[in-house]
């Protein structure tokens, strides 16, 4: 689908269940990897003048080459490819998460050099994206809700939280009242409290943007 072409908008916009797709084809994770790669190098490089020259023509070149297929989110394979780690969403910090044993989330992140902030530290901006779609996540898997925005998140940074390492994630759904479902979860390196959340997620209405 070219930029100017486009679908209608579905009732409720994005939040409509993702439909699953293969479009990107059997590469779309290799692309999806290699542009994360790219942002780690951007950000780590320490080239010479005539590399950075010709990294920024080969990017410009690459740019070049999807602009005409730039499609709505509705169309895109990004978020909708359901076979791929985090749905193909280059946007989120990579997760692997699952339900555990006793109803909570549990899984894993790692925080690329692209998320730095400084001396080693994640940048505390990407801490809370994590946590934003953590505790989405839970919220719409342990409370069943189709739909939901961020009414509020907050964040208590605890240590350094490392960029380049596995850490952990642990999340749970603390209260439900109304079409208000109130969760809270941890990133931990180990046994040790890296950062806490917690948020209210509203559940949407029928049609509700």
């Amino acid at each position: 689908m070219s930029a100017t072409e486009s679908v209608d908008v579905p009732a409720g916009g994005g939040f409509n269940p993702p439909q699953p797709t293969t479009k990107g084809g059997p590469d779309y994770g290799r692309f999806v990897a290699a542009v994360r790669d790219l942002q780690d190098h951007a950000r780590a490089a320490d080239a010479p003048d005539d590399v950075i020259t010709a990294a920024a023509d080969l990017i410009q070149q690459a740019s070049e080459l999807l602009a005409p297929f730039d499609a709505d989110e509705w169309s895109s394979p990004s978020g909708r490819r359901m076979d791929l780690p985090n749905r193909g969403n280059i946007l989120n910090i990579p997760v692997d998460l699952h339900v555990t044993d006793d109803n909570r989330i549990g899984g894993t992140a790692r925080f690329a050099r692209y998320h730095l902030g400084r001396n080693r530290a994640a940048h505390g901006g990407t801490i809370a994206h994590l946590f934003d779609s953590l505790l989405g996540f839970t919220a719409a898997k342990l409370g069943r809700s189709r739909a939901q925005r961020t009414a509020f998140l907050h964040v208590d940074y605890r240590k350094i939280v490392p960029v380049e390492k596995v850490l952990q994630v642990d999340a749970g759904i603390d209260d439900v009242i109304d079409r208000k479902i109130f969760v809270s979860g941890r990133l931990l390196d180990g046994d040790q409290v890296l950062a806490e959340a917690h948020s209210l997620f509203v559940k949407l209405k029928p049609g509700q943007p």
